[in-house]
């Protein structure tokens, strides 16, 4: 599989582009913040040295396999959160998921689903995905809303599919946008 072409995204009041590590700080407060960290923990990062290691990583498209982008407020450049593709299979399946992270700073403003809108399109149209599954755990109601203003149908449950830091197993939901949705 070949790498995927990093590219910025303007969407908005947004500006996407692969993360930096000059954004770490950011990305340090924004995952061990507890909402995020409920929802959507990144375990390793925990000072730092790792949230620096946690951008480079993201930064590097070079396998094919996922491609994450940095949200930065367009005027004030500031990390507002994050959206990653991963699973990305342009070869057979044409497909991917979708998922993100807004920071505490910026929510209620539409980061995510201006993103997640942001980089669907441009996965539907320059990797020629074909699908794009958004699994979110049941009881996040907001990531809920975030699929459906973005186009994203309710496919249904996936039973004990998410295993938290603690050990315990919850369900999700499982939307999904076609590229002729």
């Amino acid at each position: 599989m070949s790498g995927i072409e990093a590219v910025e995204i303007a969407a908005g009041a947004w500006q996407l582009r692969p993360p930096s590590a000059e954004e770490a700080a950011d990305a340090l407060a924004m995952l061990q913040d507890p909402l995020t960290v409920k929802w959507n923990a990144a375990p390793l990062v925990v000072d730092l040295a790792t949230a620096r290691e946690w951008c480079e990583r993201g930064a590097d498209w070079s396998d094919g396999r996922h491609a994450t982008f940095s949200v930065l407020d367009a005027t004030t450049g500031r990390l507002a959160g994050n959206v990653s593709l991963w699973s990305v299979d342009r070869d057979q399946q044409r497909s991917a998921s979708i998922g993100y992270r807004t920071a505490p700073w910026a929510r209620g403003r539409g980061v995510a689903t201006a993103a997640v809108d942001a980089v669907t399109r441009w996965a539907f149209g320059a990797l020629g995905l074909e699908r794009i599954e958004l699994p979110h755990a049941i009881d996040n109601a907001a990531s809920c809303r975030v699929a459906e203003k973005c186009g994203y149908l309710a496919e249904g449950v996936l039973r004990g599919a998410y295993r938290t830091d603690d050990g315990s197993r919850h369900d999700e939901h499982l939307h999904a946008r076609l590229a002729t949705d």
